[in-house]
């Protein structure tokens, strides 16, 4: 897994072995990078199930400001920190623990997102749970998105205070681009 453009194009990330994850492979990150470039430059992103770390790393890469990566799994937090340290970024820029103390976590920091990654274990419901509470926290910034990832359209369940901008199928994963209204 490669860094695909930006400052660090090319630098090689680990991540393939964390078990429990799905790395994000790098044509389908290649193709939702250019979907939202629009919204990358001196972005806050927030990398809500992050696994190795692999997108927010790649938001950093081309163009935004800050990155927050979050996953509960103690070895994908290993692997996020090593992949950090492969570029220079030692801020403390990951969230060891669940999404919801997570996503509390920053309501209390009365922080707010452009861009939020959403990409839980396919079989749970988590791409729902997490968008309530991002809308109910109001974490994500006027005119900001989600980008969802789920292994059906259908699974990507939220309110009427988004609309899906744009979708995309990857063999047998979906990508959907959620905004504000």
């Amino acid at each position: 897994m490669k860094i695909i453009s930006g400052k660090y194009k090319g630098r090689v990330l680990e991540g393939f072995d964390i078990a429990g994850t799905r790395p994000t492979m790098d044509r389908v990150k290649e193709s939702v990078f250019a979907m939202i470039q629009i919204w990358l430059e001196d972005a806050i992103v927030l990398d809500l199930f992050a696994g190795s770390g692999n997108l927010g790393i790649e938001a950093l890469s081309e163009g935004a400001k800050e990155i927050y990566l979050v996953d509960k799994n103690k070895k994908a937090c290993q692997v996020m920190k090593r992949n950090l340290d492969k570029i220079g970024v030692s801020e403390n820029v990951i969230f060891y623990g669940d999404y919801k103390k997570a996503l509390d976590n920053y309501k209390n920091q009365s922080m707010k997102f452009d861009i939020i990654f959403l990409d839980p274990p396919y079989q749970t419901d988590l791409v729902e749970k997490s968008i309530e509470i991002i809308e109910k926290e109001e974490l994500l910034s006027k005119d900001g998105i989600i980008v969802a990832e789920s292994n059906s359209i259908d699974k990507i369940i939220f309110s009427k205070g988004l609309k899906m901008i744009k979708s995309k199928k990857y063999g047998d994963k979906v990508v959907a681009i959620l905004q504000q209204l």
